[in-house]
């Protein structure tokens, strides 16, 4: 059973932001979320395999406001009291600066379903920390965001604003991969939810049998964004979805591989620790495109999601 976690430390007299001149009376911090993973697999160093991902951002975002409330004796952490992780973002950002809450209150918003592979907890925890560095009016700090997180959870690279293989336990870039490539997804979500924590050890023993099938995968994967080419990018993506079949599988996943070439799709992309599934396009589908997926998707029983994701216009 969970525990409601600790209240962040407040104090009675709220203030102005630290170096912010005339005082706001909301801050507001927001995160993107992902569609799954154009790649998910083994990034192998010393001999030892860690979990390694290509994130793909989608249009889909998590909020975190904050409100200052002069008359109010203290700071209202109660929306923290459903959010553990952020709850302990909050903390460690605190001790980070040496501060303390204002009196106010802490509301959160999200497009982001829970366990379902689109890095809902991590962008809420991004989120909170991009409020926080605008309430207290201190320079963005990428390093204290990646070493919040990797006190906290496995995490996608959602803090970034271009892809990256990165490591998600070591909270670590790879190799940086640029913002040129942006793609459209038509997408479902599956029923379920994926304990990403707890997928940990299967993904490793996976990969150590697929050990040549993933160093090609990431290989044409790399090469693809290292001259811009969306086509094989989606292509490798859905090499990378493939993979992940025998360890976290989709139901539908069978059905949209066969069909992908008649519904005109360049890729399939997956949230690999998640329930997610769906198609990928290079190019916007059109209103007859829209009508055909739809009608393919609701044949297998989902209510399917269009969205721009990537980071260029496509």
């Amino acid at each position: 059973m969970l525990q409601t976690p600790p209240e962040p430390r407040t104090r009675t007299a709220p203030g102005p932001a630290v170096g912010a001149g005339t005082a706001r009376a909301l801050y507001s911090g927001v995160s993107r979320g992902t569609l799954g993973e154009l790649y998910q697999g083994p990034h192998w160093e010393a001999g030892l395999p860690h979990i390694s991902l290509v994130s793909l951002p989608v249009d889909k975002f998590s909020w975190c406001h904050i409100a200052l409330d002069p008359s109010a004796a203290e700071f209202d952490a109660s929306a923290l009291a459903t959010r553990p992780k952020t709850a302990r973002a909050v903390d460690l950002f605190l001790d980070r600066y040496e501060l303390t809450m204002p009196a106010g209150r802490m509301t959160f918003h999200t497009e982001l379903p829970a366990g379902k592979g689109m890095a809902s907890s991590t962008a809420d925890i991004v989120a909170t920390l991009r409020c926080l560095f605008r309430l207290f009016a201190l320079p963005y700090d990428q390093s204290t965001v990646t070493g919040v997180l990797a006190r906290i959870e496995r995490a996608d690279s959602v803090f970034l604003d271009e892809y990256a293989l990165y490591l998600s336990a070591a909270q670590r870039v790879v190799r940086r991969l640029g913002d040129r490539i942006g793609l459209y997804a038509c997408y479902i979500v599956e029923e379920g939810s994926v304990d990403t924590e707890a997928a940990g050890p299967a993904l490793l023993a996976h990969y150590g049998r697929h050990r040549a099938a993933y160093r090609d995968c990431a290989d044409a994967l790399l090469a693809a964004f290292a001259r811009s080419d969306a086509r094989a990018v989606a292509s490798a993506a859905t090499d990378s979805a493939a993979l992940s079949q025998s360890v976290v599988p989709k139901r539908t996943f069978e059905a949209l591989y066969e069909h992908r070439a008649e519904l005109g799709a360049d890729g399939i992309v997956v949230a690999h620790t998640g329930t997610v599934v769906g198609y990928l396009f290079r190019e916007r589908p059109d209103q007859r495109q829209y009508a055909e997926l739809s009608e393919f998707f609701m044949g297998l029983g989902h209510q399917c999601h269009f969205s721009h994701v990537g980071w260029g216009h496509g």
